[in-house]
């Protein structure tokens, strides 16, 4: 079998296309993705990033598992290179859910799998991907043509920490504007120090596709629509209390493998609830990474080996 460099030295970039983010909503949005490994390879691993974040969070997982896998990377919409919505209500895990399950059809029709075949599919979620991967698992298998094999949620549960999703909120959405990659990495990184220790260039890795130019050509912006903050104003203790046990319903349901990654430092998933996690439902298997917040980035060796085993094991 080829090496992963060999097999793909890039990923390549793919457009799909979702229905309105509701029910009254006619207008379509394109969603895109990033592809790792052989088109016709039938076993699909899901790597679905955070809430500001983008499909090119992964490369390095991507590429160290597209030798074993089509890896897909999609950046959600609003995010990357897919469309903004035109309505920012649309901005929610439902809509997220709904958008994954069209591109799972679109990979099975690639894949020329017959109606009645089911794809077995792998999921790695960090933080928004992994709420977006418990979504998605709730959608029957004859509907979504899918049924998750392994699932990996990254940094996140049912219960997370209003503390953090306030702080999350402070940054979120606001008009900035850079003069330079170097100027807008070091701003991101005052935001996400709980990402653990990376090197410069890992961390410029991480952050270039998170920039754009301004649309005035003066700078660089973020990649995403600012509205994503939309939902984050009506929140409140209150309201992630009431989310909460649907949540947990969902995660208890789930009949596949789970691997539940937390960082040690991690202000949104407390140990409480990552030991409960482990505790009923499917019994995730839970691996703490020390020196590390929320969320782990899957770049560093011993994060990257331990997805790795548990996917391939």
């Amino acid at each position: 079998m080829q090496s992963a460099e060999n097999l793909t030295p890039s990923p390549s970039l793919h457009l799909v296309s979702c229905p309105g983010a509701s029910r009254t909503d006619a207008q379509t949005h394109r969603m895109a993705y990033w592809r790792w490994g052989d088109a016709a390879n039938p076993r699909v691993l899901m790597c679905v990033h955070g809430l500001s974040r983008q499909g090119r969070d992964f490369d390095t997982l991507a590429r160290e598992l597209s030798q074993h896998y089509q890896v897909i990377c999609p950046d959600v919409v609003g995010r990357g290179h897919s469309d903004w919505l035109a309505d920012a209500k649309g901005y929610q895990i439902f809509t997220y859910a709904s958008d994954m399950v069209v591109l799972v059809q679109h990979l099975r029709a690639s894949l020329g799998l017959a109606a009645d075949q089911v794809l077995d599919l792998d999921w790695v979620g960090t933080s928004m991907g992994g709420l977006i991967g418990l979504g998605f698992s709730s959608v029957p298998p004859q509907v979504s043509g899918v049924r998750l094999r392994r699932f990996v949620l990254n940094d996140v549960g049912p219960r997370l920490r209003v503390e953090a999703l306030q702080r999350i909120g402070d940054y979120l959405g606001r008009p900035l504007r850079f003069a330079s990659e170097q100027e807008a990495a070091d701003y991101l990184w005052s935001i996400s120090a709980g990402f653990g220790p990376h090197t410069p260039e890992q961390w410029l890795a991480l952050s270039r596709p998170l920039l754009r130019p301004a649309p005035d050509g003066d700078g660089l912006v973020l990649h995403y629509d600012p509205a994503i903050a939309e939902p984050f104003k009506g929140f409140s203790a209150e309201s992630a209390a009431s989310g909460e046990a649907a949540v947990w319903q969902v995660y208890d349901a789930l009949t596949c493998e789970v691997l539940l990654l937390r960082g040690a430092d991690s202000d949104l998933l407390d140990a409480d609830t990552a030991r409960e996690m482990s505790q009923r439902g499917p019994r995730a298997r839970l691996v703490e990474f020390a020196g590390v917040g929320h969320a782990p980035t899957l770049m560093a060796p011993d994060q990257v080996r331990v997805v790795k085993e548990f996917l391939l094991a």
